[in-house]
């Protein structure tokens, strides 16, 4: 008989996360590690990283901070190296680390600008998985969580190239959904609105562009790192283990074409 429990407890399990040390992928690292998972997060930079350890460590959590760059193979493999070797395996990746170092026409772009886009977004993701999945089958399954955008679906004017790589995330995550079932890993995608980060900021502090965009979001707000983090908990979970290939939008409802009023 089919077990009716609902679980979203995670302890045992051990999840990489990448681009960790704030914003999305710190409120995930949070989430996981209240669930009960080992941690272990990713970022170029170390002092991000050892402060959102020092607060998964206060909640009794189990931490490893890595520097690595994920447009750096070499960096790649010794993330996974020091994951396997500090905890003895990956069940959950959460590709999150993203790049947008341009804003304006496409066309206008150089195409170094364009590679660099890709060489993390989409390139370090693939490659992450690959490293990671063999580790996933070992231990009889696992959960791959890649961060695309609502951009993938819609791009976004002055963000051309950054909502082509999220548009190839999507794609990247339904062809590892179908390749990767049988093993049974699921592979989904988030897919999120703004978010008031770092990352962000300037589409929330531009009046121009937050003015529209909050006008046409039924909820009338921004989101919020924990309402990604949320549906990434469910993502990890044995709760959503008969789905993949999925792209999750938490956006508010602005995607819809509506609107407050």
């Amino acid at each position: 008989m089919t077990d009716p429990h609902v679980s979203f407890d995670l302890s045992g399990k051990v999840a990489l996360i990448t681009g960790a040390s704030r914003g999305i992928g710190e409120a995930i690292a949070i989430a996981y590690a209240q669930a009960g998972a080992n941690i272990v997060i990713a970022s170029r930079k170390l002092e991000g990283l050892q402060q959102v350890a020092t607060k998964i460590e206060a909640l009794g959590g189990k931490v490893l901070p890595v520097v690595a760059n994920v447009g750096e193979d070499e960096q790649l493999e010794a993330l996974v190296d020091k994951t396997r070797a500090q905890f003895g395996g990956i069940d959950i990746l959460v590709n999150n680390a993203a790049i947008n170092p341009a804003f304006g026409p496409l066309l206008s772009l150089e195409d170094r600008t364009i590679e660099k886009i890709f060489r993390v977004n989409v390139f370090g993701y693939i490659k992450l998985a690959r490293l990671c999945v063999p580790s996933m089958r070992e231990r009889g399954g696992g959960k791959i969580i890649n961060m695309s955008s609502v951009g993938g679906l819609r791009p976004g004017r002055g963000l051309g190239a950054y909502s082509m790589s999220k548009a190839a995330v999507i794609s990247l995550t339904k062809g590892l959904a179908q390749e990767l079932g049988p093993d049974n890993i699921q592979v989904n995608a988030i897919a999120p609105g703004i978010i008031k980060t770092k990352f962000a900021a300037f589409l929330v502090e531009t009046e121009s562009i937050a003015a529209p965009a909050l006008a046409g979001t039924p909820l009338g707000r921004f989101g919020e790192p924990q309402d990604v983090a949320g549906v990434a908990l469910f993502l990890a979970s044995p709760a959503s283990n008969y789905i993949t290939g999925t792209v999750n939008v938490i956006d508010g409802g602005g995607t819809l074409g509506g609107g407050v009023g």
